[in-house]
């Protein structure tokens, strides 16, 4: 079966660490107090901390958002809250996003020759179309047919895969994932995925068993051959 789907990770893969944790997670954590202050009203806030008070019972939302911002908790309302407060940043100017230089052209090509491309992030599907659609190469979203995030699963359990294939329509077998993290590459090849590595030099990445390891994005079309991988 040939493989002409490629689903990506974004941290450390696409993006680099830095830029997550040194930018865009201070960024959110600064402006928490004062927008949970201004947005207390609006539904998809309210539904957010609603879904805090159901997990945390008689505790204070700020005080469980910080705490789980401090540990960087793959928790769905703490993602959806982040993503909204830079929405607002990136719509003031004030976050611009930051990705390799490698993945823009490879992204292009492959769209242009025909290759189904998804994003699979622990951050919200809101923050991943934000990141996306603010880079300084421009508007990168529509080169995507799929986002998924924590809602689909955690990224290290099978069971996740198996539902973003089975959500994007295509079998397991057609779909190359990267990512820079062992675990989330294992889950995805226990779902019947490909695999791929990306060991950026930046991020100082460990390189996992099992897994084909690459530089940058160029290598992986070269080594797969992409657009399509033949079997």
């Amino acid at each position: 079966m040939s493989v002409c789907a490629v689903l990506t990770d974004i941290e450390g893969t696409t993006t680099p660490i830095a830029f997550v944790h040194s930018v865009l997670f201070p960024y959110a954590r600064e402006a928490l107090p004062q927008f949970l202050r201004d947005h207390a009203g609006d539904p998809e806030v309210k539904a957010q901390i609603n879904e805090i008070a159901h997990m945390t019972p008689g505790r204070d939302p700020l005080s469980v958002l910080l705490g789980w911002m401090d540990i960087d908790a793959k928790i769905t309302p703490l993602k959806s809250l982040q993503g909204m407060i830079w929405r607002t940043g990136y719509e003031r100017g004030e976050l611009v996003s930051t990705i390799y230089e490698d993945v823009a052209p490879s992204l292009r090509a492959w769209h242009a020759s025909g290759l189904k491309l998804a994003i699979y992030s622990s951050g919200s599907i809101e923050a991943q179309k934000l990141l996306f659609g603010h880079t300084a190469f421009g508007d990168l979203t529509p080169l995507f047919s799929g986002f998924f995030d924590t809602t689909s699963g955690l990224k290290r359990e099978r069971a996740s895969y198996a539902r973003i294939a089975e959500a994007w329509e295509l079998a397991p077998e057609g779909v190359l994932f990267l990512s820079d993290i062992g675990a989330e590459l294992d889950a995805a090849r226990e779902a019947g995925m490909r695999t791929a590595q990306l060991l950026r030099p930046q991020d100082n990445t460990v390189a996992s068993p099992g897994h084909p390891g690459f530089v940058d994005f160029n290598a992986v079309g070269e080594h797969f051959s992409l657009p399509c991988l033949a079997s």
